[in-house]
């Protein structure tokens, strides 16, 4: 009796094992994501969650994506991307800009005046990107989406209608094509990542910034400044994105898995993505509105004015490519063609 009791305990004990080993079992890997914004933040709680989400559900539960937001794996936002090659995160989202010229040919759709809209630039870019990017400058890294957000504009403490308003200024850019044309225009450019924004605003480290609306309100922008500069057609600039995935761990997926990665990434995510920050735009501009302060809205006019002081950086793109050996003419006229084939079908 005491062998037949033992007998049994031991089985049970297997048995509770099996049955606590079981979901562990069936999941077979954990991917970590990692990017700079508090979690609460847009980008991650509208489109990173939503994409995450998506693929746990697709994989059922073969796949768990662990998110960390604010940097919490450590480094600073211009090191995600080594993070991604070298698989201290499995997955990051990223700035383009926040390694200047190590990406050059995203530079073309941050050039000024190109953006239209969000999801027209993110459809061009996606486009473009499987074209001249993804075994050339992405060639080390796995790359899920490629996206752009809203139009971007200048917040700042003083009001700016005229490029003339610049001179003097200390303007935060989040690129280098943007941080170009602040100095074309007479600012000192100030690199920082957006997280730093805030901080530089209050110590007057900086006297305005240039972001999108849809960050504004997380950051608090329009409690740090109150006036705003928006431009009539073709935005000021935008900014280029990329979500991007340690090579290595993508090639070790088994291939239904890796098919759930490719189903949920690409094309249609992209254009989701740059879409979902571009729609965050209005209920951050109605926040600075409510808060009493200033909205300048420059008419085609003024703008006109803004678009041929920027012509130089042109220019000067154009030449930096050459002397990578990157034909940057071919890329804008390029890129310029897909933006005005893609509008109409996003507006």
């Amino acid at each position: 009796m005491t062998t037949r009791r033992t007998f049994m305990g031991a089985a049970a004990a297997v048995a509770l094992a099996a049955m606590g080993a079981a979901p562990a079992f069936a999941q077979e890997v954990t991917l970590k994501l990692h990017q700079f914004l508090p979690a609460q933040a847009n980008v991650p709680k509208l489109i990173l969650d939503v994409w995450a989400d998506k693929v746990e559900e697709d994989s059922e539960g073969r796949i768990k994506i662990d998110r960390f937001p604010s940097m919490q794996l450590g480094g600073k936002p211009p090191e995600l991307m080594d993070q991604a090659i070298d698989g201290v995160a499995d997955i990051v989202w990223t700035v383009v800009g926040y390694t200047p010229g190590r990406y050059p040919s995203t530079e073309v759709f941050e050039l000024p005046f190109m953006m239209t809209n969000a999801r027209a630039v993110s459809h061009a870019y996606w486009e473009m990107f499987e074209k001249h990017m993804k075994d050339t400058e992405f060639k080390d890294v796995h790359i899920l989406a490629t996206w752009v957000h809203g139009p971007g504009l200048i917040h700042s403490a003083d009001p700016v209608e005229t490029p003339e308003d610049l001179v003097g200024m200390k303007i935060r850019g989040g690129g280098r094509s943007v941080n170009a044309l602040l100095e074309e225009l007479g600012a000192t450019p100030v690199g920082m990542p957006v997280p730093a924004i805030p901080e530089g605003l209050s110590k007057g480290v900086i006297d305005g910034t240039t972001i999108p609306w849809e960050v504004t309100s997380a950051l608090k922008v329009p409690e740090l400044v109150e006036n705003h500069t928006e431009f009539t057609g073709k935005a000021l600039y935008t900014l280029t994105f990329v979500l991007a995935m340690n090579k290595d761990k993508y090639e070790s997926l088994p291939e239904d898995l890796q098919k759930v990665i490719d189903d949920n990434s690409g094309l249609e995510f992209s254009v989701f993505a740059g879409g979902t920050m571009a729609d965050a735009d209005d209920p951050s501009r109605e926040f600075a509105l409510d808060n009493g302060n200033n909205v300048i809205t420059l008419d085609e006019e003024q703008t006109a004015v803004w678009r041929e002081r920027a012509q130089p950086i042109y220019d000067k793109w154009v030449a930096d490519m050459a002397e990578k050996g990157i034909d940057g003419q071919a890329l804008l006229d390029e890129a310029t063609a897909l933006i005005e084939k893609y509008t109409p079908q996003y507006q």
